[in-house]
Formats: C-alpha cells, sequence, structure tokens
C-alpha cells in the first residue's frame, strides 16, 4: 500500500524523524485555515501540496508557494480536482515553508534479487533519481542492510561516507537515517524514501518530501495500517475481493482467469494473452481480465465469491478457471464450481472454461460432465483451454 505524502510525513513524525509542520486539506476553507495556522511558523509562507500517489507533481502545476493565506486558498481552489497523470487531487498539504540551502536523497527499499535491504543517497536530491541512477551512477551511493542489524550508527556513517556528505551534516544526517530505519523496520515497509533531504538555511536536516510502501503481508501486524487506505480512490471489484480475502488484480482485458497458485496464475495470464491474439485485430484482441489467485483452497464459497467478483466486472466476456489438482484434488474443485453456478443462479451468464489437471483429474471432469451446465466447457489442456476462453470473448464482443 502506498502512503499520501502526508501519511508519511505524519509517520515520520511519529519516529521522530525531523519534518515540517503540515495539514491535510479537502476544501478551499480548510487550506485556508491551515495555512493561517501553519504560516505563522514559517513567516507567512507555506507550499500547497497536490496528494495524489504518483510522481511529477510540481511539473504538472501540483505544487504552490504561497505567501500568504489568500494566496494559499487560490492555490488550492486551482489544484483541488486537478487531473495528473489520471489522478483527480482531493486532498492538498499545507506545509510550512522552508530556506531551503542544498537537497539530498535517502531511501531503503527492499532488494528482492540479493534477499536483502538496500540503502540509497546522494548528494544531489529533488530529481529524477531514476534519470541520476543512469546518468550518473557515480553520484549514488548504494549500501546493502543486513535486515537482522538494520541501520545503526556504523552503517548510518558508512552510508554517509559513501555518498560523500559535507562533514558538518554527517551527524544530522546519519541520526536522520536511523530514524527513517525504524520507520522502514517497524512499520513493516518494502519503501521509505526522502527526495529532498534538505539542509535548511540555519543548518537543520530536514524530510522534505516522504514516500512509504508498506507491505499488506504484514498488515495483521498492523491494525492501524487500514485507517491509511485511500478507500475514496479503490477500484470496487479489487476492494470487494479484499473483503473476501481473494488474492484479485484487475486488468483492463475480456477473459477472467482464477487459479490455483501465483505462478500458475501468472502463467494463465501469458497464455491466454498469446492465444487471444489469434481473434480481433491488432491492439484490440482478446487479453486477460483479472489476476485472481484462490491459493490451495477451492471450495464452493471460494469459487462463488470469485465468480461472483469477476462476472460483475462488465469487461469480461468469459472466463477461465485454471487448477493443478496437489493438496486440493481435482473432484473437490469441480464440485466448487458446480455448488458455485448453484448457488449464482441467473447472475452466471458468460461461457466457462475449465481445465483440470492433476490429483483425481478424470472425478473431476466427471462431475462436471455430469452437472451438464450450458455455460461450462471442459478442456484438457491449458493451451487449448486459453484459446477457447480468448474465442468465446471474441464471440461475445462481435454479439
Amino acid at each position: 500500500m502506498d502512503l499520501f505524502e502526508y501519511q508519511a510525513r505524519d509517520m515520520f513524525e511519529a519516529h521522530g524523524v525531523p519534518v515540517l509542520a503540515g495539514a491535510v486539506a479537502e476544501t478551499v476553507e480548510e487550506a485556508r485555515a491551515a495555512a493561517e495556522t501553519i504560516g505563522a511558523l514559517s513567516g507567512g509562507v507555506v507550499v500547497v501540496k497536490a496528494q495524489v500517489k504518483v510522481g511529477g507533481r510540481g511539473k504538472a502545476g501540483g505544487v504552490k508557494v504561497a505567501k500568504s493565506v489568500d494566496e494559499a486558498a487560490d492555490a488550492a481552489s486551482q489544484i483541488l480536482g486537478m487531473d495528473i497523470k489520471g489522478h483527480t487531487v482531493h486532498k492538498v498539504m499545507i506545509a510550512a515553508g522552508a530556506q531551503i540551502a542544498e537537497e539530498y536523497y535517502f531511501s531503503i527499499l527492499l532488494d528482492r534479487a540479493n534477499r536483502s535491504y538496500l540503502a540509497m543517497a546522494s548528494k544531489e536530491g529533488g530529481v529524477e533519481i531514476e534519470v541520476l541512477a543512469v546518468e550518473r551512477p557515480e553520484a549514488l551511493a548504494r549500501i546493502p542492510v543486513d535486515p537482522i542489524v538494520g541501520i545503526d550508527a556504523a552503517k548510518a556513517k558508512e552510508i554517509v561516507d559513501a555518498a560523500n556528505f559535507d562533514e558538518d551534516v554527517k551527524g544530522q544526517i546519519a541520526e536522520a537515517m536511523q530514524k527513517l530505519w525504524t520507520v522502514y523496520r517497524d512499520e513493516d515497509a518494502t519503501l521509505v524514501e526522502v527526495n529532498p533531504l534538505v539542509k535548511t538555511t540555519d543548518g537543520r536536516i530536514v524530510a522534505l518530501d516522504g514516500k512509504v510502501t508498506l507491505d499488506d503481508n504484514a498488515g495483521f501486524r498492523h491494525p492501524g495500517h487500514e485507517a491509511l487506505e485511500d478507500k475514496a480512490s479503490a477500484d470496487p471489484l479489487e476492494a470487494a475481493a479484499k473483503a473476501k480475502d481473494l488474492n484479485y488484480v484487475r486488468l483492463d482485458g475480456a477473459v477472467g482467469i482464477i487459479g490455483n497458485g501465483a505462478g500458475l496464475v501468472m502463467s494463465t495470464l501469458d497464455v491466454v494473452a498469446y492465444a487471444g491474439e489469434e481473434f480481433g485485430t491488432e491492439g484490440n484482441h482478446p487479453s486477460p481480465a483479472n489476476f485472481l489467485d484462490i491459493g490451495g483452497g477451492a471450495s464452493a464459497q471460494v469459487m462463488i465469491d470469485g465468480l461472483h467478483i469477476i462476472l460483475n466486472d462488465q469487461n469480461v466476456k468469459s472466463v477461465l478457471v485454471n487448477v493443478f489438482g496437489g493438496i486440493t484434488a481435482c473432484d473437490h474443485v469441480a464440485n466448487g464450481i458446480v455448488g458455485a453456478l448453484k448457488v449464482l443462479g441467473d447472475e452466471a451468464t458468460k461461457p466457462l472454461v475449465v481445465r483440470l489437471d492433476g490429483n483425481k483429474v478424470e472425478e473431476g471432469r466427471r462431475i462436471l460432465a455430469e452437472f451438464g451446465h450450458p455455460l461450462v466447457t471442459v478442456e484438457e489442456t491449458m493451451d487449448g483451454a486459453a484459446r477457447k476462453a480468448a474465442e468465446l470473448a471474441s464471440a461475445a464482443n462481435k454479439n
């Protein structure tokens, strides 16, 4: 889960990271009130910042400096409702102004390739770090972080030395890094980024802008994280799936997909995309409508929940159930499909292609054959099932 900037700021403050005063506003009136309060702390100067989970806000006009309460209100009126790369601005953060002397960069992230953590730091903050990493990689220090030890005083010193920070700020930056590590560790984050981390003209180190991504898999340890979710802009089908504990991601194709195991589902997406190229026209052929992994369970209730979500996607024209029976045998899966279709009744109006393989596959196919539902087609191979699902979706589109 990605946090808004104001949420990251609040999280930083809770862990002792130096930040500027800030408040979130959803209306011009709220922005005016916040600017009056916060501006009193920074000589009347505030920054009005669009709260969207996408970069490039400044270039899009979503970040404005205001030198009075009226200017702040005017800036908020311009930014609220703005579209930034497909994201509508519903909130702004009113942040205290700062006299910036230098801008730096720092982040901690999950290094999946090395199964560890990675700290990155640079004296050149406030720029697109991806560009810096490509064009001037020597300007970006990359230091592995042991997950057990984390960023202690010794590791922080190693990072600031590798990034060649000036001696007069090394101590403060190292201290800020250790506190940012506590955010990363204690909140179960996969990314904590500060760009820019600034030195003010009076010599203070402040996290001026923050980005935090939390690991949803650790949500059970953090009941408070639920309040951080952006439910207003969440996809309604993804929200409904989450409420049913389904591992679902909505895509933009026409073939709904249900499988057991993330690897099998990912392979199914690829096979469906390839099979779809045979039908339709270039750039307009059937493709996957979702990722839905039912894991090891394929009970009637799981199938009911999964099919209910997928069938409520108006883009879906056909559904492919691709299951390899292991711990969950194919006859159990088949009974789950039968039970789901009985419960769904008239809601089930789209063709369903089923491919079963593995433990008790013959029994599973027999159950589906005896059920004889007119919408169900059983295919023996994954390629055959993908092609059939794509063909049915294409035919439905033509109709």
